[in-house]
């Protein structure tokens, strides 16, 4: 299974926003939109940060509500890991857990392609497992 099967089945929309929005702006989207991360992207799509519940609670814990008017390149993330379509479960597995992180941008082109969240790659790793075992209870049947 890869990155390309999983982005066929949910899609490539990605909620982005620019580095000069503000902080109290961007946390709307993540509201909004019910995610728990945000690609931040320049004015040709290309992939310059990602911003996530947990960099506005931990600049909020040190600066305080007034930290909210900043930019989101002053919070974000901006040494992205990416990951492009042709990674597959395993590896992604792999990234988010030595890196710690639950979202990874899909760059396709030098640009944003995708997004992958740990609750994608659990539901596909959980789909494969269950697909392999009706595979061996077909054979042990047979």
């Amino acid at each position: 299974m890869t990155v390309k099967a999983i982005l066929d089945e949910k899609g490539r929309d990605v909620v982005t926003v620019g580095p000069e929005m503000t902080l109290s702006d961007a946390n709307k989207q993540l509201s909004k939109h019910k995610i728990g991360a945000i690609v931040v992207v320049d004015s040709e799509d290309r992939i310059c940060g990602i911003l996530s519940e947990r960099d506005i609670v931990r600049s909020l814990a040190a600066k305080g509500p007034p930290v909210l008017d900043n930019a989101v390149s002053s919070v974000m993330t901006s040494n992205v890991k990416v990951c492009d379509e042709s990674h597959s479960v395993n590896q992604l597995m792999e990234m988010m857990t030595k890196g710690r992180f639950r979202h990874l941008p899909v760059e396709a082109d030098g640009k944003i392609g995708g997004i992958i969240s740990i609750g994608d790659v659990v539901r596909m790793r959980i789909e494969q497992v269950e697909r392999e075992a009706e595979e061996i209870k077909a054979y042990i049947a047979s």
